[in-house]
């Protein structure tokens, strides 16, 4: 019989699972907020995102253990019978508060288990940013998928209709990324986001088409110890727990306890989930669900973000997610004055993960979505607004596989107080935006990092840098795993642009801006240290505009890391090299109407030898006011007069350095080495006398 369902699908499940019927009301901004200039509030919404993110570190760590214990609470509280529903956890809902204004709406769409809590590790964050909505389905209920694509596809409708500005999220693995393709075919006019992990459109390649005849000649005395071990022992749980232990140090005993536990949980929880004739169903569903998805993938227009495993024995996610990117239809972007045909998808990859990939330590699903620049709350991504800061935790795991750069160079930063004394350190930095640091920009922009990295620790400063667009524009996919570039988003890098430069300065942001672009980092041999900027002024009356602190800076070292050996004439005598320059110069073009060498923005990768590190000078100069001088840098000659001094301070920032690094006692790595030794790691190096 075909089940049908009301408009609203909560139910109230009031049990020690702390699950509760939220509020549906949306906080709307104080009157006083309406009532700021439009920068102003942008500034507001800005730094109110800053300081929800900041707080919560320390709030309880949730493990699989939860969801082993919770799941075992929510089927004893319905008896597995019932329709399916929604529900919200606790966890995500701080009480029900809302923490942040128009946050979108997730709903959350589970694999083969149905239980709705296969989002339980991530429930505290993803709480801070969405509205969190849960599908749970009971284990007796036999609604079929057709069905269950018309409750989810209801719930989108109507949650549209009521805030048609919003976009709506599906989080969907296995058969729930199935429902979350199938709602989107069939409602392509409705704003949806698609985050879909192992996706079982796959299921005519999966082991569990094997399962589904075997199932059938088990006697059903026999299911309840034979099919928990059976599923066990092919998606490879409990025993991942072992070498997660191994990779954290555990002692052996905790090791052990916690592979009984979980062969105690598949043993009973996983029985009571996935009875004999529930998996019979779920692999039936799993099947007819492929096949209703596969043949309407054409018809897919939502944003999508495909989340793959690598070692899901079930599943060959990683394939699966190859194959539905060319399937889905292609859209036309404009980015500049270059117009590119490409999928509305991406796809991020994890290579040690396995079926369960939501409930495996280490996978954060919010910093996936941040890195991917997918958080966004209106109709259209806004890099400024929709911005959520790094947490502690977030920004130590980007950080880390950089961090033997700092190590191996040692960076000095100098900056200038106003009377200006040149000191070590930051303290010459304002920590009140907006302010624009302008600067040169080394080979391949290895001063980033440390340079990044020091702001944040040591002033409590993040950098925005505006960076070029093959950052964000996926043009360049079928070349460039742009998953690389997800540490520098989720820092604050936003495209390079006149309204994104407005943007940040409106909110006072601290902007780290690079005149001389890719030429700069990609510049040819015997080039460095060389500054190549437009012949006009691009910057200087926007941030007169706002009255910020231009601050002119240099750096120096990449001499002393490497050298460059191919640069792009030669690379361009190379026929494979020279196709490879050229697709990706007309992919992302910038200044194209400049003059001069700027407008020589030839996008390839420099060949560099690398040498024993020496060391990376950075060296800040006084602040340059611009307050009060709006009226008179309107004049374009007293602004080019300004964008000249700018880059004068920059040239000499450079040969400061230069000059002075000579004098370094500690300018090579096994002085600095030496030093530690005697001194500890955490002693900061000295350097030349200022």
């Amino acid at each position: 019989m075909t089940a049908t369902y009301q408009p609203c699908y909560f139910a109230g499940i009031h049990t020690d699972l702390r699950l509760h019927l939220p509020s549906l009301r949306r906080p709307t901004p104080t009157t006083v907020e309406k009532s700021l200039p439009k920068k102003k509030r942008l500034r507001t919404l800005v730094l109110k995102a800053k300081k929800v993110l900041e707080v919560e570190e320390s709030e309880k760590k949730l493990s699989i253990d939860d969801y082993f214990d919770q799941a075992t609470v929510l089927i004893e509280s319905d008896g597995g019978d019932g329709l399916p529903r929604w529900f919200s956890p606790l966890d995500c809902c701080g009480g029900g508060s809302r923490k942040f204004d128009n946050c979108p709406l997730l709903l959350y769409l589970p694999g083969i288990d149905g239980i709705g809590l296969g989002l339980i590790l991530q429930h505290q964050k993803l709480g801070k940013i969405f509205d969190v909505w849960c599908l749970h389905i009971p284990v007796k209920d036999r609604t079929p998928f057709e069905d269950l694509l018309l409750l989810v596809e209801q719930t989108v409708i109507s949650e549209n209709y009521r805030f048609p500005e919003r976009p709506i999220y599906l989080v969907g693995e296995s058969i729930g990324a199935c429902l979350a393709l199938a709602v989107a075919a069939r409602n392509p006019t409705i704003d949806l986001v698609l985050i879909l992990a192992n996706p079982a459109t796959s299921f005519a390649k999966s082991q569990l088409l094997y399962l589904l005849p075997l199932l059938e000649f088990i006697p059903s005395e026999l299911s309840l110890i034979g099919i928990p071990y059976a599923f066990s022992l092919m998606t490879g749980e409990p025993f991942k727990t072992t070498s997660a232990g191994l990779q954290k140090e555990l002692r052996l005993e905790e090791i052990y306890k916690g592979l009984f536990k979980q062969s105690s949980f598949f043993s009973q929880v996983v029985a009571d989930i996935l009875p004999r004739d529930t998996l019979m169903w779920k692999l039936r569903m799993m099947k007819s669900a492929a096949s209703f998805v596969n043949s309407r993938l054409f018809a897919v227009k939502a944003q999508i973000l495909l989340l793959a495993s690598g070692r899901d024995p079930l599943l060959p996610n990683i394939e699966e997610a190859d194959r539905i990117r060319v399937a889905l239809p292609k859209q036309e972007i404009r980015v500049l004055k270059n117009t590119a045909v490409i999928p509305k998808c991406e796809i991020r990859k994890f290579n040690e993960s396995g079926y369960f990939m939501f409930l495996e330590d280490g996978i954060d699903l919010v910093a996936t979505i941040k890195g991917a620049s997918f958080y966004r709350r209106a109709k259209i991504h806004d890099h400024v607004s929709d911005y959520l800061p790094p947490t502690d935790a977030e920004f130590d795991k980007i950080c880390e596989p950089f961090r033997w750069i700092s190590t191996a160079t040692g960076p000095v930063m100098l900056s200038t107080l106003d009377d200006g004394k040149i000191v070590r350190g930051l303290v010459g930095i304002p920590t009140e935006g907006p302010v624009v640091l302008v600067g040169y920009h080394m080979l391949l922009g290895l001063e980033l990092f440390p340079f990044v990295m020091n702001f944040l620790t040591g002033r409590d400063i993040l950098l925005r840098g505006l960076a070029h667009p093959i950052i964000f524009v996926r043009t360049l996919e079928e070349q460039l795993d742009l998953s690389m570039f997800d540490s520098f988003r989720a820092m604050g890098a936003v495209p390079v642009s006149a309204s994104n430069f407005y943007k940040l300065l409106a909110s006072g942001s601290h902007v780290l801006l690079y005149p001389g672009g890719m030429r700069e980092a990609c510049h040819k041999k015997g080039e460095e240290y060389q500054l190549f900027w437009p012949e006009r002024s691009e910057f200087v009356r926007m941030a007169a505009r706002f009255g910020a602190k231009i601050i002119p800076f240099g750096v120096v070292g990449e001499d002393d890391i490497g050298e460059l050996v191919l640069d792009s004439e030669d690379q361009m005598k190379i026929p494979y090299l020279r196709d490879l320059i050229e697709k990706g110069s007309q992919a992302v073009q910038l200044r194209t109407d400049s003059e001069g060498e700027v407008a020589n923005q030839i996008g390839y990768l420099p060949g560099v030898v690398p040498k024993l590190p020496g060391r990376f000078y950075y060296f800040f100069r006084k602040p340059i006011d611009t307050a009060g001088m709006k009226q008179e840098l309107k004049d374009k000659e007293k602004a080019h007069e300004l964008y000249l001094q700018i880059k004068s301070e920059v040239e000499h920032c450079i040969s400061y350095l230069k000059e002075n690094r000579e004098k370094d006692p500690y300018r090579s790595l096994a002085s600095r080495v030496l030093y530690h030794a005697a001194h500890g790691w955490e002693a900061e190096v000295p350097t030349f006398e200022i």
